[in-house]
Parts: structure tokens; C-alpha cells; sequence
């Protein structure tokens, strides 16, 4: 049973996927092909009846080329307030710290991983990198071919512009995302 937070998040992502649609003019089928979620999921999303994961919902912004911060608070916000522009799902938590500023061109979370979680990222845009940093925990990232294991108080930076893949190596690790579009298009919301 969702509760009104659950309501609200569910409406915010609905809204915001229709207004990206009808600003480009995509039919549900274009959208479908663009982000690899399909129409019948989509329509779901827009119509309230579904809550994408968080690996649908990010697959949705890379695919529309938009930030994923978009979908969880109002553009450039300054201040957050508690309880907002976060997303749960079972093994996964991101909390947004700093939406998407046009500006600045980045967006930061703060994400964390459960259970030996792994999550799946595609490809972000040209030129796009994350800069992590480990809180606690013990964190592996896949990308190029190749493990890269970050332990609490260590960071490392990557090009995200391929598919990489986190993953919680101890039971719990929590981590700072920053993420980087230093060619952010004009789609860019």
C-alpha cells in the first residue's frame, strides 16, 4: 500500500516524464527506444500506476539525456528539504544532495548499498564522469572490463560515459556520487 510520500514521488515522476515527452514531441514508442524501458512500463509511470527502480527511472534519464536529480526534486534547487529527492528501493538508497544546475553541470548523491547489492549503470553521455567517494563500507566498480575496489575514505574517479556496475563488497556500504556533464546538451534539464 503506498503512502502519500510514495503518492507524491510517483505523481513527480509522472509529470516530469510527460512534460520531457511532449517538449520533444516523442510518442511512447520513441521514448521506449531511446531509454530501453518499454512503452507498456512508460505508460505505466505516466499514469501513476507504477514507481520505476532506480535502475529503471536511471536508464529513463540517460536514455532522454537528462539528469537523474531531475526526476526527484525541482531544477537547481538550493536547499533540500529532509525526506526529499530521495529514492528506496530493497538493497538501495540514493538521496540527492545537489539537483542539476545548467551552470555548474553536475548533480551529487549520496547512495547507499545493501546486502551485496549489484546495480547495473548504463553508458551517460559523451564526456560525463563520476567522482566517488566512500563513506563506509567497501565498494567495487566495474568498468573498462575491470574490477576497481574503494575503501572507506578513498575516492577515485571514472568515466561514466560506458555501462559500469557498483556493488556493495562488505553488507553495507555507503558512498558520495558526483556527477559530472561537462558537455551538457542543450536537452539537458
Amino acid at each position: 500500500m503506498k503512502n502519500k510520500k510514495d503518492e507524491v514521488f510517483a505523481y513527480r515522476i509522472s509529470e516530469r516524464l510527460k512534460a520531457i515527452r511532449q517538449e520533444r514531441g516523442l510518442s511512447l514508442d520513441k521514448t521506449a527506444a531511446l531509454t530501453g524501458v518499454s512503452k507498456a512500463m512508460l505508460g505505466q509511470i505516466e499514469r501513476c500506476e507504477s514507481s520505476p527502480t532506480i535502475a529503471k527511472l536511471w536508464k529513463i534519464a540517460t536514455g532522454l539525456q537528462v539528469s537523474f536529480s531531475s526526476f526527484l526534486t525541482a531544477e537547481s534547487c538550493h536547499s533540500i528539504e529532509e525526506g526529499e529527492g530521495s529514492i528506496y528501493d530493497p538493497n538501495m538508497h540514493v538521496k540527492t544532495l545537489f539537483s542539476y544546475d545548467k551552470s555548474k553541470q553536475f548533480e551529487a548523491f549520496d547512495i547507499t548499498l545493501t546486502a551485496l547489492h549489484q546495480q547495473q549503470s548504463t553508458a551517460h553521455q559523451k564526456g560525463v564522469s563520476e567522482h566517488i567517494h566512500v563513506l563506509e563500507g567497501r565498494l567495487g566498480i566495474f568498468t573498462k572490463g575491470q574490477w576497481h575496489i574503494i575503501e572507506a575514505g578513498q575516492q577515485w574517479v571514472f568515466d561514466a560515459d560506458q555501462p559500469h556496475r557498483y556493488e556493495d563488497k562488505v553488507g553495507k556500504t555507503r558512498f558520495l556520487t558526483i556527477i559530472h556533464y561537462p558537455n551538457a546538451s542543450k536537452n539537458e534539464n
